[in-house]
């Protein structure tokens, strides 16, 4: 399970990683579960952090920048398979201070003597997450 800081409050969430939403990488509340910030050290116990980022090139710009967006979704997915029975996931950045987001930057270049754009995709900062497992 993953959970994103809400103000005093850690929230279960899921991914919301889209090529055509303002804020690409993005997390929705679910409502299953909701966690205190100050209980969050008495339930869990932090095993690791670990800053996710990917790249992605091509020619047509909504796909490239959907294709980065699925590679860091994999990232996450691989981040939960490394977790133990009832771990979890925290986004570690901050909304409006360290969040990530995609960058772009576009070339022309020739190719059969066509001008074709040419788009990369990279994520900066990283997509910072922690993995906790329960105390036992």
């Amino acid at each position: 399970m993953i959970f994103k800081r809400y103000g005093t409050t850690y929230h279960s969430v899921d991914m919301d990683f889209t090529a055509e939403a303002l804020n690409e990488i993005g997390f929705r509340r679910n409502r299953e579960e909701s966690i205190p910030v100050d209980d969050l050290g008495d339930r869990y116990e932090h095993i690791d952090t670990v800053e996710l980022t990917a790249e992605a090139e091509g020619k047509m710009q909504n796909e490239t920048e959907q294709l980065l967006l699925d590679r860091l979704a994999e990232q996450v997915e691989q981040q939960r398979s490394r977790l133990p029975d009832r771990g979890i996931l925290v986004v570690e950045n901050e909304s409006g201070h360290d969040y990530p987001r995609t960058r772009q930057e576009t070339k022309n270049i020739v190719e059969r003597g066509a001008n074709q754009m040419h788009f990369a995709y990279s994520i900066r900062p990283p997509l910072r997450m922690a993995l906790y497992r329960p105390v036992s």
